[in-house]
């Protein structure tokens, strides 16, 4: 409870410097935001770079030290401070200017993710189902589409407890989990703003919210090819356990059956509120299709996580084991990658055509290689500023909008949907490509299954996901 009265107290903090009138921040001109990028030295990323490789590399090197929360503060604190000050002190009003854009994008962001995760929070599922090949499956299928509405991480968190206990009397269940990471956790959420952080990103920065739609062809192929290979995978498994023991693991199911139910409802209503608020509010539904100026769609969506988290029983939380220590780490993290990435947005929208990455396939492999060991939200805005660099749209206002209605707009579409792709799908290759890969390998290794390692993770990834990208690209973005 402390943490989320804490989370609302730093953004209700920060909201003053922002606008709730009718007018928005004011913001730098096209001119003043190329300035920048031209002017801020290739040193002022490193404090970028460093934060994605203590991301990366912390939890492994001093994974206990890196568990605390706290000590993440201190990091992306330490590694943001210096930018922060360099922007206002060597750049005066336009670095002021791009902080409070920044700092306005980072709230909208961590506000939704926060809404998502406490309602999300707040639904049970209970009822003993047989953890069978068809049974798994239509629980990975059902993920795959809920996490459009409900986010990757919340729909996570709502069904792989379900699955641990559908699963609980089998005896091999790594695998069910590492399918489970790669569908519901990363691939499944490409349709809609709320499915992924980087794909909200880009509606904040002015894709259109119903734009990702137009993905379902590639989010069926990679999902439904997952699915296929899934439950083929799991009965071949299943089979050879039922053989090697007496008892088998239906008749299991069968006498330990708990009726199945939600608990929680009231909840759904709160997460079709949340869904209805953004789409609202990107479309400017009661003010002229005009974005909603700040902080009317935030305030909102804390209004409904309050009520969330008010109105569900002590009992519901405590069966779902619900805490907020996984939504503040992600709130300081990101604190600490939307600060120190801004000089590399400028910079890559300016310069990024340098680089030599001018075709959507480059953008899909190059995208989704940097999202399968940094994280997938960041790396999405920077090859989107590299996109507009090449399309000559500068990073001001709403620039993927601009990017999408530029002179080449169906080129512009299709980088965009690569990276989309790119960054999304990929932040399956490895535990730290996507927030909610680490939660499902922590709940799970929690509950005593033993989950591959990280370099036993990339066996896994590298032998199914790898083929299946390579297909992608050579269907979709060639």
């Amino acid at each position: 409870m402390r943490s989320f009265v804490l989370l609302a107290l730093v953004g209700s903090c920060a909201w003053p410097t922002m606008a709730w009138a009718d007018e928005p921040v004011p913001l730098n001109s096209p001119a003043e935001t190329q300035q920048l990028g031209a002017g801020l030295p290739l040193l002022s990323v490193l404090p970028f770079v460093g934060m994605l490789a203590a991301i990366a590399l912390l939890p492994l090197a001093a994974g206990h030290w890196w568990e605390k929360n706290r000590n993440k503060f201190f990091v992306s604190l330490l590694l943001g401070m210096p930018v922060g000050a360099y922007l206002v002190l060597g750049w005066r009003q336009e670095g002021l200017d791009e902080l409070a854009h920044t700092a306005r994008e980072y709230l909208s962001f961590i506000i939704l993710l926060a809404a998502l995760f406490v309602t999300s929070g707040g639904i049970h599922i209970r009822g003993s189902l047989a953890g069978t090949p068809a049974v798994n499956t239509f629980m990975l299928a059902c993920g795959a589409v809920l996490a459009n509405f409900v986010g990757t991480t919340g729909a996570s968190m709502l069904l792989v407890r379900p699955m641990l206990k559908a699963n609980h009397s089998r005896r091999q269940q790594a695998h069910v989990f590492v399918f489970f990471t790669f569908i519901v956790s990363n691939c499944s959420g490409l349709l809609t703003p709320l499915g992924d952080p980087p794909l909200f990103l880009g509606f904040l920065n002015g894709v259109p919210f119903g734009w990702t739609l137009r993905l379902w062809p590639q989010w069926l192929l990679v999902n439904g090819l997952l699915l296929g290979a899934f439950n083929l995978w799991d009965g071949v498994v299943l089979a050879r356990e039922e053989r090697q023991r007496p008892a088998s693991h239906l008749e299991e199911a069968i006498l330990q059956h708990e009726p199945f139910g939600i608990e929680g409802l009231q909840n759904l209503v709160l997460l079709a509120g949340i869904v209805a608020t953004i789409y609202a509010a990107g479309t400017g539904l009661g003010n002229a299709g005009q974005p909603w100026p700040f902080g009317v769609q935030e305030g909102l969506m804390l209004a409904l996580a309050a009520a969330s988290f008010f109105c569900t029983s002590a009992a519901i939380h405590q069966r779902n084991r619900f805490g907020f220590g996984p939504i503040v780490e992600v709130a300081v993290l990101f604190a600490g990658i939307f600060v120190t990435m801004t000089p590399a947005l400028l910079i890559l929208n300016v310069r990024g055509a340098a680089l030599g990455i001018r075709e959507p396939w480059q953008f899909f492999w190059t995208s989704g290689a940097l999202s399968s060991f940094l994280d997938n939200a960041p790396t999405y805005l920077a090859f989107a500023a590299t996109a507009c660099g090449i399309h000559d749209v500068p990073l001001s206002g709403r620039y993927l909008a601009n990017l999408l209605a530029s002179p080449d707009a169906a080129g512009a579409a299709k980088t965009l949907a690569a990276i989309s792709c790119g960054a999304v799908f990929m932040g399956a290759n490895t535990y730290i490509g996507n927030g909610p890969n680490f939660m499902v390998k922590a709940i799970v290794e929690e509950s005593g299954v033993r989950m591959p390692g990280f370099f036993g993770y990339m066996l896994y990834s590298g032998a199914i996901l790898l083929p299946l990208f390579a297909l992608v690209a050579l269907v979709f973005f060639r």
